[in-house]
């Protein structure tokens, strides 16, 4: 059953087993902040962000196909704080020090390697900024499927210089970890 990856984004499945709502309350976020959505997609989580904070939620993500379906929507819901950003994972086109909230869903298991990224992230994020992470734990039996585990997510933000706030398991298959840049 493996469908294209938009209709597994937008199903409603998956907002069933974990709505982004859900998981936009558990992680501290202030009506000032801005957002970055790393890896928007369809926006699954940058619209919602964007109806809770009146900072700037920056949707980051490599296709722009992608990124006008979350202008569509975003003119649909009349949000105008959603600010569509094309670019790549080698280079965050934000300055440093703007962002108060990452959210990373389901796209750091394909990066190899983790580090420099994390390192970018953090440069974005402002002092006791936060970086929230979604991943989906290996299972034993996926064959090799490019996924990190949460201890092996854990290790690679602790090297990074992120601090470990939280974790979270929405779902028996996810993970949710909320670290804070420290130094």
């Amino acid at each position: 059953m493996h469908h294209g990856k938009v209709s597994y984004l937008e199903s409603a499945e998956r907002r069933k087993a974990f709505s982004p709502e859900q998981l936009l309350d558990m992680i501290p976020l202030n009506e000032s902040d801005h957002v970055l959505d790393f890896g928007a997609g369809t926006g699954y989580f940058t619209i919602p962000a964007a109806k809770r904070v009146e900072g700037k939620v920056y949707a980051l993500d490599i296709d722009p196909y992608m990124l006008e379906m979350i202008n569509i929507k975003a003119v649909k819901e009349q949000l105008l704080n959603i600010v569509p950003v094309e670019g790549s994972i080698e280079a965050l086109p934000l300055p440093a020090e703007s962002i108060d909230v990452v959210i990373v869903s389901l796209v750091l298991h394909e990066i190899k390697p983790l580090g420099p990224l994390l390192e970018q992230i953090k440069n974005t994020l402002k002092k006791d900024g936060y970086l929230v992470c979604l991943e989906l734990e290996p299972k034993q039996s996926a064959g090799n499927a490019p996924r990190v585990t949460l201890e092996g997510m854990k290790q690679e933000m602790i090297e990074a210089g992120f601090d470990i706030k939280e974790v979270f398991f929405p779902t028996e298959s996810l993970y949710l970890l909320i670290a804070q840049k420290t130094e």
